[in-house]
Formats: structure tokens, C-alpha cells, sequence
């Protein structure tokens, strides 16, 4: 009785260190298979979790701030105003009042007080909202449009669109790939959308008067 006893023990144990080590093989498939789909979407996003977080990287370091998000005085100088981030130049603001005709004709160029309107040879142009709002920011738009808007340099990337305009760097931001160009739409969807009209462009103030 004893040995059979000890038999059923021993098999008891056996069957319980076998199901242990199933379990703990099928967590550390589970552990695998997780750290190979987040190494998958990392290199998916250029090193990043998701396709926003790469856009905001290269927003970041593309220096977008620098034009699209207007600028206030702060303790050592101009910084900006993150409460209108991206939204371009304001609505009521106007154009720096000088003398344009002089500009034009020395090929010089002249910011405004917010950083998002500027003067020279090309005339008048105002730096666009792109936040998510969806009628006067980027928030209608398709991630098609915003890629032929850079590949055309025409806004909105319709061939019959006005040219995009200095100082937007748009041949550099052409050579983005498409997926560079889709994970900065991807987060330029994700702000919060400002409702800001950017004054039309004018034309050069020389043209005009020929």
C-alpha cells in the first residue's frame, strides 16, 4: 500500500512539473511575441512606438515651430506661445508695416512681431495653421492631399493651386519618403485644433505696379 502510495505521489509531481513548465513556455511565447510586435512597430516608425510619435520627432526637429506657432515675449526674449501652437499666423495681426517696395527691390526679407508673416521679393506670405481644425487647419484634409501639396508645391496639392511661398522650405520637405510625410500628417492630426484664418498671401508690391 505504501509503494503504491508513493507511486501515485511521484506520479502527482511529475504531472505538475510538466504543467508548470508548460505554462511558463507558453508566457515566455506570449513575452516573445510582444517584444517582437513592438520591435515591429518601432521600426515601422522610424524607432518610435506609433506613427504620431514619429511625426512629432520630425516636427520637432524640422523646426515647424520656428514659423507655424507665433511667438510672444518671454523673460529672454521671443518664445512660443504653445496655447496657439501650429496655427500659423494670427488672424488679427497684420503684415509689418515697412516699406515693401524697398524690400523687394533689395531682395531683403523682413519678419513680423510673431514670426509668421514675412516680406520680400515673392510679396506678402503668412505661415499656415496646421492644426486639426477642421476649417481653417489641416483637419479636412487627406494624407494624399498633404503629400502632393510637397511633391507639386502647390497648396493643397491641387495643380492649379498657388505656389507655396518662402521661407517654407518645401523642396527639402519633398524629399521626405511618403511614410515620413504620412507620420507628420498623422500628428498634425492629433493637435488640438486652433480656429485661425491665415490672411491670403499678397503679391509683390513691384509686380503690382507694372
Amino acid at each position: 500500500m505504501k509503494k503504491f502510495s508513493m507511486f501515485v505521489i511521484i506520479i502527482l509531481m511529475s504531472i505538475i512539473f510538466i504543467f508548470s513548465k508548460c505554462k511558463q513556455g507558453e508566457a515566455n511565447t506570449v513575452e516573445l511575441a510582444t517584444d517582437s510586435t513592438q520591435t515591429g512597430a518601432a521600426l515601422a516608425y522610424g524607432g518610435f512606438e506609433s506613427e504620431v510619435a514619429w511625426g512629432k520627432h520630425i516636427v520637432t526637429v524640422g523646426g515647424c515651430n520656428d514659423c507655424h506657432t507665433p511667438k510672444k515675449m518671454g523673460p529672454k526674449g521671443p518664445e512660443d506661445n504653445m496655447e496657439l501652437e501650429l496655427s500659423g499666423h494670427p488672424s488679427q495681426v497684420p503684415a509689418p508695416e515697412i516699406d515693401r517696395k524697398e524690400i523687394e527691390s533689395k531682395g531683403l526679407m523682413v519678419a513680423g512681431g510673431t514670426f509668421t508673416s514675412f516680406v520680400g521679393p515673392w510679396g506678402v506670405s503668412y505661415a499656415a495653421n496646421l492644426t486639426s481644425d477642421s476649417t481653417t487647419g489641416l483637419g479636412n484634409w487627406t494624407v494624399d492631399q498633404f503629400i502632393r501639396t510637397f511633391r507639386t508645391g502647390k497648396y493643397g496639392g491641387a495643380p492649379g493651386g498657388r505656389n507655396l511661398l518662402p521661407p517654407m522650405p518645401f523642396p527639402n520637405v519633398a524629399q521626405m519618403t511618403d511614410d515620413e510625410l504620412k507620420a507628420v500628417f498623422a500628428y498634425l492630426q492629433s493637435t488640438k485644433p486652433v480656429h485661425n484664418i491665415v490672411p491670403q498671401p499678397q503679391p509683390p508690391v513691384l509686380t503690382m505696379n507694372k
